[in-house]
């Protein structure tokens, strides 16, 4: 982090290098010490260091200056650096101006000139002001910046993927904040650009791909080697558990996912179901915990799509977003799965400028204060009403269901009707969303009853949707798109036509031999985070029998 500034101001050239001669002798280690021989020089300095985003701690002026005064300089300094201390230097026939200054100019302290010595009559003063400015300031950040605007669906993305990845950053919005403006200036970023991405290097991406961020923000994009023994399309709970499993136990693994480790349970703000944390767990710890074990054990991971799976000779490849593919002995696909859409007037229009899929974590702090909307009765929208219950004024759960009963846990329930911000509305349903820019109004129907109500953010968490579009046709699915795997073959009556082997397939093996599946994307599974770690655990056991045979 750059040195805070102490700035000092004469026109007398002798006098102003005494002043700067003190200064550095004192307060060099823990402050850059500059000069300026005018007030107008002062203050093109100080727009500059504000343009650089640097922090002037403290400005030392003489009073009598040519063309701009002391007092003067010093009032017009309050517009670029407010919270900085300023102290006037002046002879004893100025003592006068210099206390009406106080009031006018709001200076702190005035010097009268000599100030020899400076260990009596200079640093005890200057001390206590730089105390003061250190107490009373915040550090500039140093850290990622994402400049942009709130309703926008770009803007979203890319906070939810710094999120969601756990790479820290701060948010500013240019239509509220000078400092966003100032910062865009700065990077010589136009606002038209947005959102833009600033690196503490001075570099920033301007409305970049999740790919060119990914790779700009140290996730790696690219596979290190062209063959593995196991490649795991998906990093929530059953991928992560598989990459576990499969390379503590010596399986050359890469773990394949396009937006970040965890899944949707990634993303859930409290997990207190789970063996092993009495006191509950979130998704993203959780994420992190697994992440690290399984990189621990040797296992990669590229933040990459996957777009297809074609099988040759007992070897599967795996083909990647980019153009490049991975080949493999076997494969395992955790994709999960994704929300159901709210098939309902605006709907795609508004999609991530106010209506979100899922708990969206990273609009949390921007709802604060406002009443917000959940759509939705399961545990994961019962996770996320507790959450933003703790920034927003009030949160309405829109339910179609009668009851909670049928679909949240009991410990859920009890905690939302032991919260007084949370409001659950049975038998209500969004009819539609309305808004220009931005989500501002709902529809909702209740008991056959229409009303518009207010609204800016909406939350939807009504069923789950699997990500099976991208593989072929020779690995099957139920009708809704989920994967087939095990017992389930025969039950549907189509595996004898397309199995060419001599067993049976394995409990969580598809219908392609060494392809496997585990966690939400399977047909049939519990839609619980320990059911998807169990069988991503266990889908390993049967990955080994399967190569035992070659």
């Amino acid at each position: 982090m750059s040195k805070p500034i102490i700035l000092a101001v004469d026109d007398d050239i002798s006098v102003l290098e005494a002043v700067v001669q003190d200064l550095r002798r004192e307060y060099g280690e823990r402050y850059r010490i500059l000069r300026a021989g005018s007030g107008q020089a002062a203050l093109d300095t100080c727009e500059q260091l504000r343009k650089r985003g640097d922090q002037v701690a403290l400005v030392v002026s003489d009073q009598r200056m040519p063309g701009m005064t002391g007092v003067a300089m010093l009032e017009r300094m309050q517009g670029l650096f407010p919270d900085a201390k300023r102290t006037l230097l002046t002879a004893y026939a100025d003592t006068e101006a210099a206390i009406q200054a106080i009031n006018s100019a709001r200076i702190h302290y005035y010097l009268t000139k000599p100030w020899d010595p400076p260990e009596e009559r200079l640093y005890p003063v200057l001390n206590d002001l730089l105390e003061a400015w250190t107490s009373g300031h915040t550090p500039r950040y140093e850290g990622l910046q994402v400049i942009g605007l709130r309703w926008s669906a770009k803007d979203h993305q890319v906070r939810d993927f710094l999120s969601r990845n756990q790479v820290p950053f701060r948010w500013l919005d240019p239509e509220h904040t000078d400092e966003a403006r100032d910062l865009l200036l700065q990077y010589g970023v136009p606002d038209v650009k947005l959102p833009a991405v600033l690196f503490p290097d001075g570099s920033a991406l301007a409305q970049p791909s999740l790919p060119e961020l990914a790779a700009r923000v140290g996730l790696k994009t690219e596979a290190k080697s062209n063959f593995y023994d196991l490649v795991i399309v998906g990093g929530g709970p059953a991928g992560l558990a598989g990459a576990v499993y499969a390379s503590s136990e010596g399986l050359k693994t890469l773990l394949v996912e396009p937006e970040a480790p965890g899944g949707q349970a990634g993303s859930s703000s409290r997990i207190e179901n789970y063996l092993g944390f009495p006191s509950g767990v979130s998704g993203e710890d959780l994420a992190r915990r697994a992440t690290t074990q399984a990189t621990r054990f040797g296992t990669e991971f590229i933040t990459q799509c996957a777009g297809g799976v074609c099988t040759k000779d007992q070897y599967h490849t795996v083909k990647l977003g980019d153009g490049g593919e991975v080949t493999c002995r076997v494969c395992l696909l955790a994709m999960g799965v994704h929300w159901r859409r709210l098939e309902v007037p605006g709907a795609d229009r508004l999609l991530n400028a106010g209506l979100y899929y899922g708990a969206t974590l990273s609009e949390a702090p921007t709802c604060t204060n406002e009443e917000l909307f959940i759509v939705g009765g399961a545990n994961s929208a019962g996770q996320a009403a507790l959450h933003f219950a703790k920034f927003a004024r009030k949160v309405t759960m829109l339910v179609r269901a009668g009851s909670l009963t049928g679909s949240m846990s009991k410990y859920l329930i009890d905690q939302i009707a032991a919260t007084s911000n949370i409001e659950v509305e049975m038998g209500t349903e969004v009819r539609e969303v309305m808004g220009d820019k931005h989500l501002q109004a709902i529809v909702v129907s209740k008991d056959g009853q229409a009303a518009q109500r207010p609204a800016s953010s909406l939350f939807i968490f009504i069923g789950a949707a699997p990500k099976t579009a991208w593989l072929p046709s020779s690995i099957l699915r139920d009708d809704r798109g989920f994967v087939l795997a095990g017992p389930d073959l025969r039950r549907e009556g189509r595996l004898p036509a397309i199995w060419k082997e001599g067993r049976d397939p394995y409990l969580l093996e598809t219908s392609v031999p060494g392809v496997f599946v585990a966690g939400d994307v399977r047909h049939g599974s519990v839609k619980r985070v320990a059911s998807s770690v169990g069988e991503g655990s266990i889908a390993v056991q049967f990955m080994h029998q399967y190569l035992a045979q070659f």
